[in-house]
């Protein structure tokens, strides 16, 4: 019997999803400080060297990750480490803390196996993580995603140099606490009324920003899921003299433009986006058109969206990804889910004649 499926995901489903959420977290950041965390990573580590994966000079024991938006502010990274993930990514971080949207902000949608996200940024901004981060110990590789400051409905309009600086200064707060940085590129509330890195010359002008701050670290860009091919060639042009940038990841696509089993009528004023499976196709698109465009020798891809099983992780692998991140699986799935992931992929490595997990990074990627 599937102990998580059967009793404690029914008793947490009776919960509100964000009091359910702050409680896995509040109870994760007391674990931390326990011994009992050798004992949990016996459980639910895979030790198997076909799984190791070396990207920008970082060692992986897996490439399976925590994505961002499951420990915002970074309080219980040692116990989400040893639930077995090859890398944790916190955040989304802010310079300044910010309580984020109003509630509700979170809602599951069981038939689908997904949520609808509406947080808002919430977190407790970029020096008092900062703080925090200087006291954690953590064994994998720690990734930080850094976006803009969402100051509330109700604030004035962002400038392109509100915008900027507001990176700039979470960066540079941040930068020698992670050992890669995930920077969103979404920006709510803007003075154009638009997203602001939907136009090429902005994008530009952010990066000529970075390449002053001398990061120390690895650099991923967590960029728009929209616009198809011409977004994604544009992103590139404006990066190309970017030589700390080290590759992409995608976001989340806004809206509910994605297939969904669940009643229209029960989804319909839910506001936010999509999580979970739903979005797994439209983002695996994206990763194969992102892999047949840049230099694979320069750059990798962090991909999310829909993984729930090994049979999806070494899809989006063999579309191009060499680390692949989950979150709603936890929802679903349980704890477990990583290791059952991890195994899973040691068995499709073993039937395809892989070595390791490398060797299989883009190895189903159509052609153009």
């Amino acid at each position: 019997m599937n102990l998580y499926s059967n009793i404690i995901r029914p008793i947490l489903f009776q919960c509100d999803p964000e009091r359910a959420h702050h409680f896995a977290i509040q109870t994760g950041r007391l674990l931390s400080q326990r011994p009992i965390l050798s004992a949990i990573s016996s459980l639910y580590k895979t030790q198997d060297s076909r799984l190791n994966t070396e990207l920008c000079g970082l060692h992986f024991p897996n490439p399976i990750g925590l994505a961002a938006g499951y420990d915002k502010s970074g309080e219980a990274i040692p116990f989400l480490e040893s639930l077995g993930f090859g890398h944790i990514e916190i955040g989304s971080v802010s310079a300044d803390p910010s309580v984020g949207n109003p509630k509700p902000r979170l809602f599951r949608l069981p038939q689908d196996e997904a949520v609808v996200v509406h947080y808002g940024l919430q977190n407790h901004g970029a020096e008092i993580i900062s703080q925090r981060l200087n006291h954690t110990r953590h064994n994998q590789p720690l990734g930080i995603n850094i976006v803009k400051t969402n100051r509330g409905i109700d604030a004035k309009p962002d400038t392109e140099d509100d915008i900027i600086t507001d990176y700039t200064r979470s960066i540079n707060q941040l930068k020698h606490c992670a050992d890669y940085l995930t920077l969103n590129l979404s920006c709510p509330n803007t003075e154009m009324g638009r997203d602001f890195f939907a136009e090429k010359t902005h994008v530009k002008r952010f990066i000529d920003a970075l390449n002053a701050l001398e990061i120390p670290c690895p650099v991923f860009l967590k960029i728009s899921p929209l616009g198809g091919v011409q977004a994604i060639e544009d992103i590139l042009e404006a990066v190309d003299q970017a030589t700390f940038v080290s590759g992409f990841t995608f976001n989340l696509p806004p809206g509910k433009h994605v297939p969904l089993t669940t009643p229209k009528s029960i989804w319909h004023n839910m506001p936010g986006a999509i999580a979970g499976k739903p979005v797994e196709s439209f983002i695996n698109t994206c990763i194969t058109e992102l892999y047949n465009r840049m230099d694979k020798k320069r750059y990798h891809i962090i991909g999310s969206g829909g993984v729930s099983t090994a049979h999806d992780a070494y899809h989006k692998i063999q579309l191009g990804t060499s680390l692949v991140q989950l979150l709603t699986a936890l929802v679903y799935e349980g704890p477990r889910v990583v290791r059952r992931i991890n195994d899973g992929l040691c068995d499709l490595l073993h039937r395809d004649g892989f070595k390791s997990i490398s060797e299989a990074v883009g190895t189903g990627s159509s052609k153009i």
